[in-house]
């Protein structure tokens, strides 16, 4: 008998990209993109990319589009369920009417400097755009209203035009891009077909509480929306500080408003995965995963390795234990978000896969020359790569970007309204581009299920909670946590599925992984909670993995050995592939020469569920 898992993928997949006749009530997992830039992004402009809204739509649901070298892209699995183009709304569409030579803007001097067949001025140019974002304050020759509005009104069209009840399922949504200086973005994605007559931008201002001030307003008058911050890792501690914007203190007001319109977060994206890092988490034998090293903290440590004290603040995991730590001290938790993960593209179109991957920016490292994994012509080795001059190789971090990510949304159905409010209650799920399913639930007594019931699933949604939710304990029980995974058919085969716990201890944060489920018939070391190695491996002269390692699905019932009915925790489900071969590692076997030295050779796909939080009675 196939297990209830088995059935509950078939239905997703069947009701994926179809128009199912009845919502499921058992909910079906949904993959799709809430972060991708057009040619009227500024960046993207610059970098040559000239597809816009439409063209990404298309992209997402299975079309081809031209890569700004020219060459073709198209996604080699399937279609995506859902998408949202999000256009940094400072200087929407301004630099796409200077490039338009029937446009009044095409004759102002700044535009005359974008066009310009000299590098460096093109580069001088491109740093006085991106420093309104820095600032906060307009460039009188770049702030256009009235150009973005126009530009604004077409996204809008274009995602009204694509949006198909059932099948494909678009949101009106923008990129709100403060950076002062650090990465403090958020995309802004908005329910249904109402929105503002031009996005609130980081020229109003840099702080995201005046962000959520407008949001608030416009939910007031109907303009539902929620914003979705990403790249901690790259925010230097400010994403998930333990101040207020300007400095005061945080407060039950604060965390409220930010929850209302935040409750999801970006934990991974071609910019790095956010998760946690091996300073924050030195017992996490896979927290080393996809980590900038050219990261503003190191760069605001003049190129030292940064410590522990200049990443917090800055990952998932080490703002959900501060959000216990408040919440125990002073009553309220800002930090109570769910998991979707991103691409960020600016191309248009993502690279999710890594054997087919062609980065993020244009021109500006659409090749592997261009982004470090390869050596320029005439180098045919990394020693000698190393001795060029810094100018004549890509800037560094072009090789640390990553063929990532993907939201994964249990609802109902393929729809803005089923998908939004799933986003909300934050049944969400984030993978790095793989299409792994994840369910995970808690509650008690669930050691009695019989798990080939087919009326497993919803017996869970009544007597449980699903990721996303609160689980109150019970003082003379333990709770029971349940988590399923079932591989992508286009990836390699599961290695294990885990379980992350955090949880406030004599006032100091605490955390653990376990190993709730083995491939291959192997199970955890009780001493250890971990699994035995099961052996899957990569030949790297082929990027061919192990067909004969690892499982199509992992389950199981789990129990906290450590369980305290008195203590806040959170818990979380994060998935491993077997090892495959990252993208840098393809580059280097189709150019014929031996990976970069410096960067991993492998790595092992994932997915995390949003977390549960066990709150005491």
């Amino acid at each position: 008998m196939r297990s209830i898992w088995f059935w509950t993928v078939l239905v997703s997949m069947v009701a994926a990209g179809t128009h199912a006749a009845k919502p499921n009530p058992e909910r079906n997992a949904y993959f799709g993109d809430l972060h991708v830039h057009t040619r009227y992004s500024f960046d993207a402009y610059i970098f040559n990319v000239r597809a816009d809204p439409d063209d990404a739509y298309r992209y997402a649901r299975g079309a081809p589009l031209k890569h700004a070298f020219g060459y073709p892209i198209r996604l080699r699995g399937a279609p995506l369920d859902f998408m949202a183009v999000t256009d940094h709304a400072t200087y929407m569409g301004v630099l796409d009417a200077m490039g338009d030579e029937d446009h009044r803007l095409s004759k102002t001097p700044i535009a005359q400097e974008l066009i310009s067949a000299d590098p460096a001025i093109v580069l001088a140019a491109f740093r006085r755009v991106a420093q309104a974002i820095i600032t906060g304050e307009a460039d009188p020759a770049l702030q256009h209203t009235d150009v973005i509005r126009e530009a604004w009104q077409r996204e809008i069209a274009a995602a009204e035009r694509h949006n198909k009840p059932g099948e494909f399922t678009t949101f009106i949504a923008y990129e709100y891009t403060s950076n002062p200086p650090f990465n403090l973005h958020r995309n802004v994605v908005f329910r249904g077909s109402k929105a503002p007559v031009q996005p609130f931008a980081a020229t109003d201002s840099n702080n995201p509480e005046d962000l959520w001030d407008w949001m608030d307003k416009n939910r007031e008058a109907g303009m539902e929306a929620l914003a979705i911050p990403h790249n901690s890792n790259w925010s230097n501690g400010l994403m998930f500080q333990r101040t207020q914007y300007a400095g005061e203190p945080l407060d039950r007001a604060y965390a409220e408003q930010r929850m209302r319109n935040e409750p999801i977060v970006e934990i991974t994206q071609v910019k790095g995965t956010s998760d946690t890092h091996p300073l924050l988490s030195p017992n996490d034998e896979w927290a080393d995963f996809e980590i900038f090293a050219d990261s503003p903290a190191a760069n605001a440590l003049g190129g030292e390795e940064p410590t522990e004290i200049h990443i917090k603040g800055s990952y998932v995991r080490d703002a959900l234990l501060t959000g216990l730590e408040l919440e125990d001290n002073e009553g309220f938790n800002p930090y109570r978000f769910g998991l979707i993960g991103a691409s960020d593209t600016h191309n248009a179109g993502a690279p999710y896969e890594e054997a087919h991957f062609y980065s993020k920016t244009g021109i500006n490292d659409g090749l592997p020359q261009r982004r470090g994994s390869v050596p320029p012509d005439g180098i045919d080795t990394w020693d000698a790569y190393e001795a060029l001059p810094a100018d004549q190789k890509p800037a560094p971090y072009l090789v640390e970007w990553g063929a990532s990510g993907l939201a994964g949304v249990w609802a109902e159905e393929n729809t803005r309204e089923s998908l939004y409010t799933a986003l909300r209650r934050k049944e969400t799920f984030a993978t790095t581009g793989t299409r792994v399913r994840v369910r995970f639930f808690a509650g008690y007594g669930f050691g009695e299920l019989d798990l080939e019931d087919p009326n497993v699933v919803m017996h869970l949604y009544k007597e449980g909670v699903p990721m996303g939710g609160d689980l109150i304990a019970k003082r003379r029980d333990t709770p029971q946590f349940l988590a399923w995974a079932a591989r992508d058919a286009q990836s390699a085969w599961l290695q294990r599925l885990q379980i992350i716990k955090g949880w406030i201890e004599d006032g100091e944060p605490k955390e653990a992984v376990y190993d709730m489920a083995c491939s291959d018939g192997l199970e955890p070391d009780p001493a250890t909670a971990r699994c035995p190695d099961n052996g899957a491996s990569v030949d790297l002269s082929t990027c061919a993995f192990d067909i004969d390692k690892g499982d199509t699905e992992l389950r199981a019932v789990w129990q906290d050995p450590n369980f305290d009915p008195t203590q806040r925790a959170f818990y979380y489900v994060r998935v491993l592939e077997n090892p495959t071969c990252r993208w840098s590692t393809w580059d280097a076997l189709r150019a014929g020469i031996e990976p970069r030295p410096d960067v991993h050779k492998t790595i092992q796909e994932r997915a995390w569920s949003s977390p549960i939080w066990l709150v005491p009675r």
